[in-house]
């Protein structure tokens, strides 16, 4: 059996836009045409491959198929560029990355602007938690991922990029508000913790029920904000809402010049890695070595 390559690139498309009628107008054909390709495609296959829902995705059976879309693109475009076609540069390949919140807010971007300078490419962004960013290789969404899985994902490179250590923070006026300051006793500031609204990212945030747990607190017990954007995270913090656990790049200034003040405890290290699809290609490669570059100068090691 063969995969039509165009009915597939069909079925990715849907995928990328999340409706028939967006990806239509990016393939300039019509709602109805698009429908008909996926349905000769599920049919061809013997499986559902979307699950029509808004937006659509792709089943467990669509994925590998997005997958293989994605990974012909890629390489067809390498081919193009090692040519010398001027289609290679005169129309920029998208491709879709996975990177969570801090790192994307921090240290990750000027890697792609590099990459950017050198190579015609334009990059879909998918921002998650590290901790689940693998999930995204797998099911075939990107093509390459910062993650903290250690283990490769099936048909997957690993390399380590280096370590974030978040420390506990709050502003003086509010460490001192729940007595959670520097000069409180380590008993006094367990029972604080407790009662101190915390700010967590989202409900999948376990960096201050981690911290929480070190410092022997029921992490259930805290009230907690939900503030689910880096800057805003970090600027609730700055602002006072509550306290929780920043990396040094979002918290050195201000713990420098006594804007912020540090609660005690362990840090929480999360290591980090890169992942990406095993494939041959100079552009994936080049993303991969701009980002372990600059993770190696601005993460710990």
């Amino acid at each position: 059996m063969e995969i039509p390559l165009d009915l597939a690139r069909t079925l990715a498309v849907v995928i990328d836009e999340g409706t028939f009628d967006a990806a239509a107008r990016r393939l300039r054909i019509t709602p109805s045409a698009v429908s008909q390709r996926v349905k000769a495609l599920e049919q061809q296959l013997g499986r559902v491959l979307v699950v029509r829902s808004k937006p659509v995705r792709a089943t467990e059976a669509g994925a590998p198929i997005v997958r293989l879309a994605r990974q012909v693109a890629l390489l067809e475009h390498d081919a193009l560029a090692e040519f010398g076609l001027d289609e290679a540069s005169a129309r920029p390949i998208s491709l879709a990355l996975a990177v969570n919140a801090d790192s994307l807010a921090t240290w990750f971007l000027p890697a792609l602007a590099r990459v950017g300078e050198r190579h015609p490419v334009v990059f879909d962004l998918h921002r998650d938690d590290q901790d689940f960013t693998a999930g995204l290789l797998e099911s075939g969404t990107v093509l390459g991922a910062v993650t903290s899985q250690a283990a490769p994902v099936a048909g997957c490179l690993v390399r380590p990029l280096g370590v974030m250590r978040y420390e506990a923070v709050a502003t003086p006026a509010f460490a001192e508000r729940w007595s959670l300051g520097p000069g409180e006793s380590d008993g006094s500031v367990v029972v604080a913790l407790a009662a101190a609204p915390v700010v967590d990212f989202d409900r999948r945030d376990d960096l201050q029920r981690e911290y929480l747990t070190g410092r022997g607190v029921d992490p259930h017990r805290p009230p907690r904000h939900y503030v689910p954007a880096s800057n805003d995270f970090a600027t609730a913090i700055k602002l006072g809402l509550g306290w929780g656990l920043l990396p040094a790049f979002q918290s050195s200034v201000e713990l420098e010049h006594g804007g912020l003040v540090r609660l005690g405890g362990s840090p929480v290290d999360v290591p980090l890695f890169w992942q990406q699809w095993n494939l041959r290609s100079p552009l994936l490669d080049a993303i991969a070595e701009a980002v372990i570059a600059e993770a190696r100068r601005e993460l710990r090691t």
